[in-house]
């Protein structure tokens, strides 16, 4: 094999041999041999995160008079050129993400990656003002890039820009045009009378169009609580609290600054931390936020379930609901076709469910919050952009393939609704609970419908029977 090329570079621990073709300097290689873990990086919406912080802190650094504009343009363009790499897909995005190799799990407060960022912004500047890579002049890793902030207090505001700019971009859209699709089908559906269900047994009845219209209401909730998830992050910066909260090496007004033009340049409405000793010491917005999110993948998880059940089938089943049919089902039982969106959705609900414990694990105190500090952000915030990450994308398949081709049986549907012995239950204010239990038990046992033993055993007349039976107006409130 070709010899890898190579050059040298310095931090405060001495001299290290780096790739010639990456961006990244000592501190960087350090890292990568330190913790050669799991083969996963940080993800490129952490680092995309920390362009933005960057190029906010540069440019309120300037503002501060504690940044020349010289140093500012330089960082600010080198962040601007990271961001929008990342902000691609494909080769623009992989090819800067090779000066990103730090792996997850690393140094629990994510120092390894906010150094590793200070030291490509330094070296991408440095080359655009005519030095040598690697000459950390005119910008350098630490004394500016870094000025005004820890590693303490970005690595956090990091990940919660990743997850706010993620749930805002991807996973709000993807909620809402599943609560569109639904509220389509729940119109559409609305005129089909069938049987409910309560402990898997028959119910009184209720419309298609009902149910969906509960499965529409989930949908919009679920965007609620991804505002709320979104706002418990975006209100709790912790940037201005460098190393343990108190804000040493840094400007009053630092956080403020950045948190505004965060919000510039995102469209989120990121506000400093109220108090910087809670927003460092403890990861609780996150958890909170995933709670939200946990609970929005419960949901869809509960409608994919019911939608499952309604479509089992075709024959010998409910097959209240024909699914779209999507790929083939069995290797060996030919024109089988499975609800596999359904099994999607279902699975990523599991692994989110796995995420919400290793957040809140990570979260504990004695397990990542240590004193002023947690020290298992970057694994939290791994599990957070991907819960994030599959829910955006399940629901939008499961609208796009699933939900908006599902069809209704009528004719199964109705034929169900005659024979429940549950229509019985419509019977009991006319004639008593009692009389009513005691018809259904006989018209189970002679295999009759509730009407066929009602006429047979002149209990009621027909005219009276239709009124009282009436299925579709079973399913309006009185």
């Amino acid at each position: 094999m070709a010899k890898t090329k190579t050059r040298t570079e310095h931090d405060s621990m001495g001299s290290m041999t780096v790739p010639a073709d990456v961006l990244y300097g000592a501190s960087t290689q350090r890292a990568v041999l330190n913790f050669p873990i799991s083969g996963r990086v940080v993800g490129f919406e952490v680092i995309h995160a920390f362009a933005l912080l960057k190029r906010a802190a540069a440019e309120t650094n300037y503002e501060l008079k504690r940044l020349t504009q010289k140093r500012r343009r330089l960082i600010a363009n080198a962040c601007k050129e990271i961001a929008e790499s990342l902000e691609c897909s494909g080769d623009d995005r992989d090819a800067m993400m090779r000066n990103f190799p730090v792996d997850v799990f690393q140094t629990g407060s994510g120092t390894s990656s906010n150094m590793n960022t200070n030291e490509v912004v330094s070296n991408m500047a440095c080359l655009a003002a005519g030095s040598k890579i690697g000459a950390q002049d005119p910008v350098h890793p630490n004394d500016h890039v870094n000025l005004g902030q820890s590693s303490n207090d970005t690595f956090p505001t990091a990940m919660q820009v990743a997850a706010c700019v993620q749930i805002k971009s991807t996973l709000l859209p993807a909620l809402k045009k599943l609560a569109r699709t639904l509220h389509r089908k729940a119109k559409s559906f609305d005129g089909i009378v069938k049987i409910g269900r309560t402990h898997l047994q028959d119910a009184t009845p209720i419309r298609l169009g009902q149910e969906f219209s509960g499965y529409a209401a989930q949908a919009d909730y679920a965007i609620e609580r991804a505002e709320r998830a979104m706002a418990a992050m975006a209100t709790n910066l912790p940037i201005g609290g460098t190393a343990v909260g108190t804000g040493i090496n840094t400007h009053p007004r630092f956080g403020r600054g950045v948190a505004s033009r965060l919000s510039k340049m995102t469209g989120v409405k990121f506000k400093e931390a109220a108090n910087h000793f809670e927003a460092q010491a403890t990861r609780d917005c996150v958890v909170e936020a995933h709670g939200l999110l946990r609970t929005i993948s419960i949901s869809l998880s509960k409608m994919a379930s019911d939608i499952r059940l309604m479509g089992s089938g075709p024959r010998c089943s409910w097959s209240e609901l024909v699914l779209p049919e999507l790929q083939p089902g069995s290797s060996i039982m030919p024109g089988k076709v499975n609800p596999v969106l359904v099994e999607t959705v279902m699975q990523v609900c599991a692994q989110v469910e796995g995420n919400d414990v290793t957040i809140g694990v990570g979260a504990m105190g004695g397990v990542g919050s240590l004193m002023e500090l947690n020290v298992s952000m970057p694994c939290m915030a791994e599990r957070l952009l991907e819960s994030i990450r599959l829910i955006s994308n399940a629901s939008d398949v499961f609208a796009d393939n699933c939900v908006a081709g599902l069809k209704a049986d009528k004719k199964r549907i109705a034929a169900s609704v005659e024979q429940s012995l549950m229509l019985g239950t419509a019977l009991a204010p006319v004639i008593g609970y009692n009389k009513a239990a005691e018809i259904a038990h006989h018209a189970y046992e002679t295999g009759q419908t509730i009407r066929e033993y009602c006429l047979a055993h002149d209990i009621l007349d027909a005219k009276t029977l239709d009124s009282v039976l009436d299925v579709s107006e079973m399913t309006h409130p009185h």
